[in-house]
């Protein structure tokens, strides 16, 4: 669900491994989140209305995340990078291209 009104950020994460990262970030975040997700999208709502969509494909793992302000949006950015590196320890630091949405 996304809005119009909402600051909005983009990044394709180079990984032959988004489909196990993707998984992993959304299993661990299904204990404190509201979390769907398949092997091949996730969606993460966090509280306050940000909402990270995640999306495996062959060039690698496409995030996306909408916050309801610039501040919290450029703080989830870091969240969600410092949570894909500790999955993907073995290739971190993942390169994030944020544009914006």
């Amino acid at each position: 669900m996304t809005s119009p009104d909402m600051p909005s950020t983009f990044a394709t994460v180079p990984t032959s491994h988004a489909n196990r990262y993707l998984q992993q970030l959304c299993k661990h975040w299904t204990h404190k989140l509201e979390v769907s997700f398949t092997p091949e999208r996730g969606v993460v709502g966090f509280p306050g209305g940000t909402v990270a969509t995640l999306e495996a494909g062959p060039e690698g793992l496409a995030v996306r995340i909408e916050a309801p302000d610039v501040e919290m949006l450029e703080e989830m950015k870091g969240v969600v990078a410092r949570h894909l590196d500790r999955f993907a320890f073995r290739e971190a630091p993942l390169r994030f291209d944020w544009q914006p949405a």
